[in-house]
């Protein structure tokens, strides 16, 4: 296992989640995969429930080829990892058999021998799961927090690479950044909001 550490993780802000986060890279990458519709911190704090759960490692080659029944029971709980569980393990699966066939194992070599932010942002918008945004988020993740750093690699993450931002997990590193990131977001869905127009009253002559 190559580690990620470079820095003390703060995402799921439990001490044995960060630690897990820190130094496996594919418990990074499960927590990015998991980080849809629950709060930040409890989908980084999903890789290590799964780990204390398994018969067996946690890393790419056990978790493809564990028997998927027996995976949705490990990720459901309870308590369960994620709101969708039977998805959710569905996905985490695919992911680890993706890593598994096509950097033997090692979720590093994603990055370890990258040349450009443009190469790391095409190899993780190939994961699956991982959407455009997704994939955006984790190169600025890599590059702010892990000093993952190839050229071009904030152009690449835009518009989570600029520094000094509170717009995703890559700029979570304690308790305040993640009210401030928690916020931001919180501000965005109010702008995405659709304007629901209500319907003229009509009033009566005479």
């Amino acid at each position: 296992m190559t580690s990620t550490r470079s820095r003390k993780l703060c995402l799921a802000q439990q001490p044995d989640a960060d630690e897990m986060l820190s130094r496996d890279p594919f418990a990074l990458l499960v927590g990015m995969l998991l980080d849809q519709q629950i709060p930040m911190e409890r989908a980084f704090a999903g890789p290590v429930a799964i780990a204390k759960r398994m018969s067996g490692p946690f890393d790419p080659a056990t978790v493809a080829h564990y028997d998927p029944d027996a995976f949705v029971e490990v990720v459901a709980g309870p308590p369960a990892v994620h709101r969708f569980p039977t998805a959710m393990a569905a996905r985490i699966q695919t992911l680890a058999k993706h890593l598994d066939e096509q950097y033997s194992g090692n979720a590093s070599g994603l990055w370890s021998d990258v040349k450009s932010g443009d190469d790391l942002l095409a190899r993780l918008s190939a994961l699956p799961g991982f959407g455009a945004q997704k994939a955006k988020i984790f190169v600025a993740l890599l590059g702010k927090q892990l000093k993952v750093r190839p050229r071009g690699w904030r152009e690449a993450s835009e518009p989570y690479g600029e520094d000094g931002a509170y717009k995703s997990v890559a700029d979570v590193i304690d308790v305040a950044s993640l009210v401030k990131v928690r916020q931001f977001k919180q501000e965005q869905q109010l702008v995405r909001r659709p304007v629901v127009a209500r319907p003229l009253r009509q009033t009566r002559n005479g």
